[in-house]
């Protein structure tokens, strides 16, 4: 099965344990994956013998690397609808959304790569634990997407306009990073994730979720952490005044120009000017646009408005040029739509944000 699903008993109460199990491809997330995932959140949520739940991806080279875009290509590229990149999204978006709103705790085992879908399923946890060995990005800029699965809230709640330069550039971040700007609440070596599910298994859980979670903080304030001085250094804290510096500015080809324009030794910095440099236009557009709209938006409509972004996303020539470019000719030269930000027409923009859902039209059932 693509997804574990497990249910481990402890001294008193139960774990529901979800293993994304596709080490293959990097566990990337697909309808399958996610159906499974959410079908299981929804039996625990209403289920008083469960507890507590763990997330955690298999084998030691990542916890999801995102959506299995190639999947999603070949579903954009079939002749007739869209049908199934369509409710992808819809599913997808809906089990980031349980995940944040879960009834009971939910802790987060995350090593390796964590990538857009992965980071909007990190996100979700209450609790998120890294190895030191993660490295977390939102790369949709280089295939004509954009930074999705929540991000229109997590990286709003950055430090500064960390968010802004993440979603343009593609910017992967370490474990001293994560730590640094509470993507991660703590980091634990690979070798003492299964000693903590033994821990957890020893423990009395009450089924009362208040109780439950207090017990949880304690018994993880106890838990043996990587101490964050122990690590590489952070990308961040070289950068930060920089990227505060160029991300300033209330027009979007200014800052980009400003980007564009810095100069660096540093082969992280230079990665991530390349890629804002190769990226779709159109998304820096939807980057710069989302992430104003989501300061003023609930979780809720949040989710509604990337759905949207989504759908007209695959409508457009972008996201499937940019899979081709990077997955499947592999020839790293997408043709995008429009040249330039400067090319780009404020009504292709607009088009990303309709329609806007409500409780009623919802298509995701969001409650």
């Amino acid at each position: 099965m693509p997804v574990e699903v497990q249910e481990l008993a402890c001294r008193e109460g139960h774990i529901g344990l979800l293993t994304l199990n596709s080490p293959k491809t990097l566990n990337a997330l697909t309808e399958e994956m996610v159906v499974q995932a959410q079908s299981a959140l929804d039996r625990w949520a209403e289920d008083s013998r469960i507890c507590l739940v763990v997330l955690r991806g298999s084998g030691d080279r990542a916890f999801c690397a995102g959506g299995n875009i190639r999947a999603l290509y070949e579903d954009i590229r079939s002749e007739g609808s869209s049908d199934a990149a369509q409710r992808f999204f819809t599913q997808e978006y809906r089990l980031n959304y349980s995940l944040h709103r879960f009834p009971k705790p939910v802790i987060g085992l995350v090593q390796g790569i964590v990538m857009g879908g992965g980071m909007g399923l990190m996100s979700g946890c209450r609790y998120r634990l890294v190895t030191p060995d993660v490295t977390l990005a939102m790369p949709e800029i280089s295939i004509g997407l954009f930074p999705d699965v929540g991000a229109s809230w997590f990286l709003n709640r950055l430090p500064g306009r960390l968010g802004l330069f993440m979603g343009l550039t593609g910017a992967r971040l370490n474990a001293a990073d994560a730590l640094r700007v509470g993507l991660a609440d703590m980091i634990i070596e690979p070798d003492h994730l299964d000693l903590l599910l033994e821990k957890l298994q020893e423990e009395y859980w009450r089924g009362e979720p208040a109780a439950d979670d207090n017990r949880l903080f304690r018994l993880l304030n106890q838990v043996e952490a990587v101490d964050y001085r122990a690590l590489p250094s952070g990308h961040l804290e070289q950068h930060e005044q920089r990227i505060a510096k160029l991300t300033a500015g209330t027009a979007l080809p200014t800052v980009i120009e400003q980007l564009l324009g810095s100069e660096s030794d540093d082969p992280w910095w230079h990665n991530c000017i390349q890629s804002l440099r190769d990226g779709s236009p159109v998304t820096a557009w939807l980057v710069w646009h989302q992430l104003q709209k989501g300061q003023q938006m609930s979780l809720k409509d949040v989710f509604r408005m990337e759905l949207a972004m989504a759908l007209e996303c695959v409508r457009r020539p972008d996201l499937a040029e940019g899979i081709r470019a990077l997955m499947v000719d592999k020839d790293q030269s997408p043709k995008w739509s429009f040249a330039s930000v400067a090319d780009v027409p404020l009504d292709v923009v607009e088009q990303h944000f309709q329609p806007e859902w409500d409780d009623q039209t919802d298509p995701m059932g969001l409650e």
